[in-house]
């Protein structure tokens, strides 16, 4: 697996965040981001959260990773939405969710980044040659670091309102939001 590594030299804020830390290169700004412990951001508009709160989502790990690239000059390295069949078996903790909801699956929205077509998923540690998710990935599409708030919940609701419906599930997407929250819950 290749990651890209440069120098941090930018004074940007997110730039200026990973100096404070002592973090000199985007190897080990994303060595950093991927050591934080999942979890809900304060305020997922501004990135500079992750530090406050010593925690990330898939989505606040990723674009901030994203950002710091931009900062410094580096485009190479792109952000991407993605939607997998989210189940027991590439996500263990949610099992027991889903099953109390009747569901084999759920389409989940998943941030990631990928550098020369290579995934890169830094949400739950270090980056692996095979992401938990991609064997399961339904679709994906790029998009900027400031999307994985309000057009991120759209997107992701306008994808399981057509799966609820074409699928014939009987729950409202209320009810199948519900279900996925409760599971986002478990993997906290």
């Amino acid at each position: 697996m290749q990651i890209p590594d440069f120098p941090i030299t930018s004074t940007a804020p997110i730039s200026s965040a990973f100096l404070a830390k002592g973090l000199k290169t985007f190897v080990e700004a994303a060595d950093f981001v991927g050591k934080l412990p999942y979890g809900r951001n304060a305020n997922k508009s501004d990135l500079t959260t992750v530090f406050n709160d010593n925690c990330g989502t898939c989505s606040t790990k990723h674009a901030l990773l994203k950002k710091l690239a931009e900062e410094n000059g580096f485009h190479d390295l792109k952000l991407f939405l993605g939607i997998f069949k989210m189940h027991a078996g590439n996500t263990p903790r949610v099992e027991e969710t889903l099953a109390r909801a009747s569901l084999d699956y759920l389409p989940e929205a998943h941030n990631y980044l990928k550098y020369k077509g290579q995934v890169l998923d830094f949400t739950f540690g270090k980056a692996v040659d095979e992401p938990f998710f991609l064997k399961d990935l339904i679709l994906e599409i790029e998009i900027p670091a400031n999307a994985i708030t309000a057009f991120k919940v759209t997107f992701h609701k306008t994808y399981l309102n057509t799966w609820l419906e074409e699928n014939r599930i009987p729950l409202t997407m209320e009810q199948v939001w519900a279900v996925r929250e409760r599971c986002i819950a478990a993997l906290g």
